[in-house]
């Protein structure tokens, strides 16, 4: 098992958030929601992907598909409604599709369907070609949370990180600005 998160670094005049975790959100529609032991979540609408954090929901996007739902989404009617929703994570900062499952399994056609592994396999090239969403592979739920929980949290340290920044180049109400000071 994996060492706990961290908490977020400390931000000059919102030091509050110092101690606090990203609360993970797990899209309504989401049929088996992936178990989570680092982070809280909760259950809420999502625009775009299946998991995302508060505050984050316009950058961060985990698109999840078991291998039987992946070959489902490569054919008919299910290939567009599915490139669809890819195409609305184009500007998303981070954006993943996760399979749970490994590509050995796809490509020894582990899965109930007529569709060619080959053809499962293109459609994922064609995924990070055309959508620029990286396609990465965990072989179990479990994995699969624990990708989710360490990419939520360090996109929430990113963003914290930026804030902290922000704020240290400007100044609070009341501050002199250094070059508005009258020389001694």
């Amino acid at each position: 098992m994996s060492e706990p998160l961290a908490t977020l670094p400390a931000l000059k005049g919102l030091g509050a958030l110092a101690g606090l975790r990203p609360v993970l959100v797990i899209d309504t529609r989401e049929q088996t929601p992936l178990a989570f032991a680092r982070l809280p979540s909760v259950r809420d609408t999502l625009a775009s992907g299946d998991y995302s954090f508060r505050g984050g929901e316009e950058l961060f996007a985990v698109e999840r598909k078991s291998i039987a739902d992946l070959v489902g989404c490569c054919v008919g009617e299910n290939r567009e409604r599915f490139f669809r929703e890819l195409h609305r994570l184009r500007g998303f900062r981070f954006k993943r599709l996760l399979v749970v499952g490994t590509r050995r399994e796809i490509e020894a056609g582990h899965f109930r369907s007529n569709v060619s592994p080959r053809a499962v396999l293109a459609t994922l090239a064609a995924i990070e070609a055309r959508f620029d969403v990286p396609v990465v592979f965990a072989a179990t739920p479990a994995e699969a949370a624990e990708l989710v929980e360490s990419w939520a949290w360090w996109m929430a340290r990113e963003i914290t990180v930026a804030a902290n920044n922000l704020l240290r180049g400007s100044r609070f109400a009341g501050e002199p600005d250094e070059a508005e000071t009258p020389p001694a």
